[in-house]
Protein backbone atom coordinates (compact mmCIF):
# COMPACT_ATOMS: atom_id res chain seq x y z
CA UNK A 1 0.00 0.00 0.00
CA UNK A 2 2.56 2.49 0.65
CA UNK A 3 4.37 1.79 -2.38
CA UNK A 4 1.44 2.52 -4.14
CA UNK A 5 1.13 5.75 -2.44
CA UNK A 6 4.88 6.23 -3.48
CA UNK A 7 3.99 5.67 -7.25
CA UNK A 8 0.87 7.87 -7.20
CA UNK A 9 3.28 10.82 -5.70
CA UNK A 10 5.69 10.20 -7.83
CA UNK A 11 3.90 10.20 -11.18
CA UNK A 12 1.68 13.19 -9.63
CA UNK A 13 4.51 15.17 -9.36
CA UNK A 14 5.96 14.31 -13.18
CA UNK A 15 2.71 14.97 -14.31
CA UNK A 16 2.41 18.11 -12.44
CA UNK A 17 6.14 19.44 -13.84
CA UNK A 18 5.12 18.29 -17.45
CA UNK A 19 1.94 20.13 -17.43
CA UNK A 20 3.43 23.28 -16.05
CA UNK A 21 5.87 23.32 -18.05
CA UNK A 22 3.47 23.67 -20.56
CA UNK A 23 1.69 26.59 -18.93
CA UNK A 24 3.73 28.96 -18.32
CA UNK A 25 7.52 29.55 -17.39
CA UNK A 26 9.68 27.46 -14.83
CA UNK A 27 9.88 28.21 -10.95
CA UNK A 28 12.65 30.66 -10.87
CA UNK A 29 13.32 32.21 -6.87
CA UNK A 30 13.38 35.38 -6.19
CA UNK A 31 16.69 36.82 -4.55
CA UNK A 32 16.92 37.53 -1.33
CA UNK A 33 18.72 41.45 -2.69
CA UNK A 34 15.38 41.28 -4.99
CA UNK A 35 13.08 40.98 -1.61
CA UNK A 36 14.89 43.68 0.52
CA UNK A 37 14.54 45.88 -3.00
CA UNK A 38 11.16 45.01 -3.38
CA UNK A 39 10.45 46.04 0.16
CA UNK A 40 12.34 49.33 -0.05
CA UNK A 41 10.50 50.88 -3.51
CA UNK A 42 7.30 49.78 -2.60
CA UNK A 43 7.10 52.16 0.36
CA UNK A 44 4.21 50.07 2.12
CA UNK A 45 1.35 52.08 4.09
CA UNK A 46 -1.30 50.67 6.49
CA UNK A 47 -3.78 49.41 4.50
CA UNK A 48 -2.41 48.78 1.39
CA UNK A 49 -3.61 45.45 0.10
CA UNK A 50 -0.64 43.63 -2.33
CA UNK A 51 -0.96 40.98 -4.76
CA UNK A 52 1.84 38.48 -6.32
CA UNK A 53 1.20 37.25 -9.44
CA UNK A 54 2.91 34.07 -10.10
CA UNK A 55 4.35 33.75 -6.64
CA UNK A 56 6.28 30.79 -6.49
CA UNK A 57 6.75 29.14 -3.26
CA UNK A 58 5.68 32.05 -1.29
CA UNK A 59 8.90 33.86 -0.40
CA UNK A 60 7.55 37.12 -1.55
CA UNK A 61 4.46 36.70 0.56
CA UNK A 62 6.32 35.87 3.02
CA UNK A 63 8.52 38.88 3.57
CA UNK A 64 5.72 41.33 2.60
CA UNK A 65 3.50 39.50 5.24
CA UNK A 66 6.22 40.10 7.90
CA UNK A 67 5.30 44.20 7.28
CA UNK A 68 2.51 43.51 8.57
CA UNK A 69 0.64 43.68 5.02
CA UNK A 70 -2.07 41.68 3.61
CA UNK A 71 -1.00 40.09 0.56
CA UNK A 72 -1.83 37.56 -1.61
CA UNK A 73 -0.18 35.22 -3.91
CA UNK A 74 -1.42 33.34 -7.20
CA UNK A 75 0.29 30.65 -8.32
CA UNK A 76 -1.06 27.94 -10.53
CA UNK A 77 1.41 25.13 -9.89
CA UNK A 78 -0.02 23.05 -7.15
CA UNK A 79 2.76 21.75 -5.39
CA UNK A 80 4.03 25.11 -5.16
CA UNK A 81 1.37 26.32 -3.35
CA UNK A 82 1.06 23.52 -0.84
CA UNK A 83 4.66 24.82 0.21
CA UNK A 84 3.89 28.47 0.48
CA UNK A 85 0.64 27.36 2.65
CA UNK A 86 3.28 24.87 4.71
CA UNK A 87 5.65 28.10 5.16
CA UNK A 88 3.43 30.22 5.92
CA UNK A 89 1.72 28.51 8.52
CA UNK A 90 4.96 27.31 9.91
CA UNK A 91 5.85 30.95 10.07
CA UNK A 92 2.57 32.21 11.88
CA UNK A 93 1.88 34.22 9.29
CA UNK A 94 -1.89 33.30 8.37
CA UNK A 95 -3.05 37.01 9.06
CA UNK A 96 -1.70 38.68 6.26
CA UNK A 97 -0.39 35.83 4.18
CA UNK A 98 -2.65 34.72 1.30
CA UNK A 99 -2.29 31.58 -1.71
CA UNK A 100 -4.08 30.98 -3.80
CA UNK A 101 -3.78 28.32 -6.52
CA UNK A 102 -5.69 29.90 -9.57
CA UNK A 103 -4.33 32.01 -12.53
CA UNK A 104 -3.94 35.45 -12.18
CA UNK A 105 -5.03 36.34 -15.67
CA UNK A 106 -8.55 35.36 -14.01
CA UNK A 107 -8.41 37.43 -11.29
CA UNK A 108 -9.42 41.13 -10.83
CA UNK A 109 -6.59 42.85 -9.38
CA UNK A 110 -8.58 46.16 -9.02
CA UNK A 111 -8.49 45.32 -5.35
CA UNK A 112 -5.13 45.35 -4.87
CA UNK A 113 -2.88 48.72 -4.11
CA UNK A 114 0.60 47.15 -5.00
CA UNK A 115 1.55 44.10 -7.64
CA UNK A 116 4.35 41.85 -7.61
CA UNK A 117 5.28 40.14 -10.72
CA UNK A 118 8.17 38.25 -11.56
CA UNK A 119 7.04 37.53 -14.89
CA UNK A 120 8.86 36.60 -18.18
CA UNK A 121 9.18 39.07 -21.00
CA UNK A 122 6.60 37.35 -23.44
CA UNK A 123 3.78 38.20 -21.20
CA UNK A 124 4.79 42.07 -20.56
CA UNK A 125 2.34 43.62 -22.77
CA UNK A 126 -0.71 41.37 -21.92
CA UNK A 127 0.00 41.90 -18.34
CA UNK A 128 0.52 45.85 -19.01
CA UNK A 129 -2.92 45.90 -20.59
CA UNK A 130 -4.33 43.73 -17.89
CA UNK A 131 -3.29 46.02 -14.89
CA UNK A 132 -3.82 50.11 -16.94
CA UNK A 133 -7.36 48.25 -17.32
CA UNK A 134 -7.68 47.10 -13.86
CA UNK A 135 -5.58 48.81 -11.40
CA UNK A 136 -6.62 52.56 -9.81
CA UNK A 137 -4.53 55.85 -10.24
CA UNK A 138 -1.54 55.77 -8.00
CA UNK A 139 -1.62 51.94 -7.63
CA UNK A 140 2.19 50.78 -7.62
CA UNK A 141 3.39 47.79 -10.34
CA UNK A 142 6.59 45.74 -9.38
CA UNK A 143 8.41 44.22 -11.60
CA UNK A 144 11.28 41.94 -11.27
CA UNK A 145 14.09 41.49 -13.49
CA UNK A 146 11.81 41.74 -16.72
CA UNK A 147 10.46 45.20 -17.08
CA UNK A 148 7.05 46.37 -19.21
CA UNK A 149 8.00 47.16 -22.85
CA UNK A 150 6.96 50.97 -23.71
CA UNK A 151 6.05 51.65 -19.99
CA UNK A 152 8.43 54.18 -18.23
CA UNK A 153 9.77 53.16 -15.34
CA UNK A 154 10.13 55.49 -12.10
CA UNK A 155 12.68 53.20 -10.26
CA UNK A 156 14.81 51.24 -11.24
CA UNK A 157 17.54 48.84 -8.37
CA UNK A 158 18.98 45.72 -8.44
CA UNK A 159 17.22 44.54 -11.24
CA UNK A 160 13.85 45.82 -10.19
CA UNK A 161 11.27 47.76 -12.11
CA UNK A 162 9.05 50.30 -9.87
CA UNK A 163 5.87 51.39 -12.24
CA UNK A 164 2.73 53.89 -11.23
CA UNK A 165 -0.72 54.39 -12.64
CA UNK A 166 -1.29 57.69 -13.33
CA UNK A 167 -4.58 59.76 -13.99
CA UNK A 168 -4.00 59.15 -17.90
CA UNK A 169 -3.22 55.39 -17.81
Amino acid sequence: MVLILIYLLILFIFLSVVYFFLQGPIFAPSSETAISTMLKLAKIKPGVRIADLGSGDGRVVRAFAKKGVEIHGYEINPLLVLISKHKIKEEGLGNNAFVHWRSFWKIDLSQFNIIIVFGIDYIMNRLKRKLLKELKPGSTVIANIFPFPDWKYINKKDGIYLYQIDENK
